[in-house]
């Protein structure tokens, strides 16, 4: 179908991969949305190589996310450009900038081609090769700048909204234009943490030192969800195989991780929409809690996991094992009656409705031109999520439901993530079930992994898992030593935060903050 655009073929150990020249972006992309409906760009990786730059456009299918390739562009090396990819999928512009920003590679046609992480007079691109990491900068104040560009009339009036943490999920700043209290535009400024986790992991081996550093991400309740997406990639990356036992470990305590993080996601979206700390926020970090120990028992840890290895888990079950798993068991026994709780405390409440209902519209075609996933994407009812659609872990042979809503506004996504703890409950239940029942001389919980993991050079991978607020991918290219030649995070915030303004503007102020909300974005995820 893309006849003479390709240059050449790749093999990446996840998908095919095809050469194409910098200037036949936007045309190859839109014959494979068009014509083969690889309809989700997923994440955009960038990386300088000794005689070239590079962007790969990692593409997969809504509805079949298993049908997924790879779109190479090289870019020469004294001049790093390509077309972008922005006309044909909207969530390009932010994967674009950040790869310039990040990079320094140049995207001809781009509407609006700015650092996104880093400030706008920042000298130099920090995962380029001849960066100077010892350089001191000094940024200076631009005052009175307007940065939406936006001609200031009688009507209307340009406010700075953060950062400040309590009000915006993290150090997130809005640069909002108003008309009155309607929102004539909003521009989400991240960066401010400067997280540098790609980097890091660039210089850190893989069989050992890589593994701590994903519970920061995420780092509010969703650490082994990270993990395991680091441990998908590695593990396929040199072809380890995880015991059956140890995947039902890893999947018991991603689940408690997914309730945890969506507990919270609950509690803090009550106090954004009418400031019930009282009740429904105390409720939720009360029974949030009560998994966060059972996590703690599990782990050793209240926050940083550290418990997936390569090849398994660190540990077996806390003993007295049946103890813990009695803890477990009371925690299940109580969430319908809390679920109920929760609907009968927001859902039906007549001023939850008003800031909800028909508010912060995303259309499902929006969604997926941005790249959404997650709860996001299923309260506009797009039935997507890796666990079911590119299985892995224990998923498969456990029976659950996938949670979707079509109202594609922000009550739906509220709907969502409540429904999706009665079925992560569903999830453990059985774990436990076959966790009490497992013969004890059958509970190996990791494989026999080499101490030195070397991947052969230029082999290529890009793996993701359903974290709680979407497709946590992680690419890998490795040069044949020990360590990353190249690691990028695809982050589930990333993206579905850059819908706020689709959902905000012409809203009212009021909205702005209920749609920002009802993102669950964590800001450690997005800057990375």
């Amino acid at each position: 179908m893309l006849g003479d655009l390709v240059l050449q073929k790749e093999d990446h150990v996840n998908a095919p991969a095809f050469v194409i020249r910098p200037d036949a972006v936007e045309e190859t992309l839109t014959l494979l949305r068009e014509e083969a409906g690889f309809d989700h760009l997923s994440c955009v990786t960038a990386q300088e190589y000794e005689d070239r730059f590079e962007s790969i456009y990692h593409l997969r299918k809504y509805d079949a996310p298993q049908h997924e390739l790879g779109i190479v562009v090289p870019s020469p090396k004294n001049n790093p450009w390509n077309q972008s990819a922005s006309s044909v999928f909207r969530t390009a512009d932010w994967h674009e900038r950040e790869a310039y920003d990040l990079v320094g590679i140049n995207y001809v046609g781009h509407p609006d081609l700015r650092r996104i992480l880093l400030p706008d007079t920042w000298q130099g691109h920090p995962l380029s090769l001849d960066y100077d990491q010892n350089k001191p900068q000094i940024i200076t104040l631009q005052e009175h700048e307007n940065p939406l560009q936006h001609t200031l009339d009688d009507n209307t009036m340009f406010i700075n909204i953060g950062p400040h943490h309590p009000a915006t999920h993290g150090v997130l700043h809005l640069k909002t234009v108003l008309d009155g209290e309607h929102v004539v535009a909003v521009d989400p400024d991240i960066g401010y943490l400067h997280r540098c986790e790609e980097q890091m992991a660039q210089g850190l081996n893989y069989r050992y030192q890589i593994m701590p550093y994903p519970d920061r991400w995420d780092y509010a309740s969703a650490g082994l969800l990270n993990e395991w997406a680091y441990a998908r990639a590695a593990e396929d990356l040199v072809n380890i195989e995880v015991p059956e036992y140890a995947e039902i470990l890893r999947t018991m305590g991603a689940e408690l991780c997914r309730i945890c993080a969506h507990f919270l996601a609950v509690g803090t979206f009550a106090l954004d929409i009418y400031g019930d700390f009282t009740a429904i926020f105390m409720y939720a970090m009360r029974d949030r809690e009560i998994v966060q120990s059972i996590l703690e028992d599990l782990t050793g840890q209240r926050m940083m996991f550290n418990y997936f290895r390569l090849g398994g888990v660190v540990w077996d079950l806390p003993e007295p094992r049946n103890e813990f798993l009695s803890k477990i068991q009371t925690f299940l026994d109580a969430v319908p009656a809390g679920i109920q709780e929760y609907s009968d405390l927001m859902t039906s409440n007549e001023i939850f409705q008003l800031r909800c209902v028909d508010i912060g519209i995303l259309s499902p075609d929006v969604a997926r031109q941005y790249g959404v996933t997650g709860p996001v994407a299923r309260g506009s009812g797009i039935d997507y999520d890796l666990r079911r659609d590119d299985p892995y872990g224990y998923y498969p042979n456990l029976d659950w439901d996938v949670v979707t809503k079509d109202g594609c506004d922000i009550y739906s996504r509220f709907l969502v993530r409540l429904g999706e703890v009665e079925q992560s409950a569903k999830i453990i239940q059985q774990c436990v079930s076959l966790l009490e029942s497992w013969p004890e001389d059958d509970r190996i919980i990791q494989s026999n992994v080499p101490r030195t993991i070397k991947p052969p050079a230029d082999a290529e991978i890009y793996r993701a898992v359903e974290a709680a607020k979407g497709e946590l991918g992680i690419y890998i290219r490795s040069d044949g030593t020990q360590q990353p030649a190249r690691f990028k995070i695809r982050s589930p915030c990333f993206s579905n935060l850059s819908t706020l303004s689709e959902m905000a503007e012409g809203g009212l102020v009021p909205d702005l903050i209920a749609a920002l909300g009802s993102l669950d974005i964590v800001l450690g995820e997005v800057d990375r």
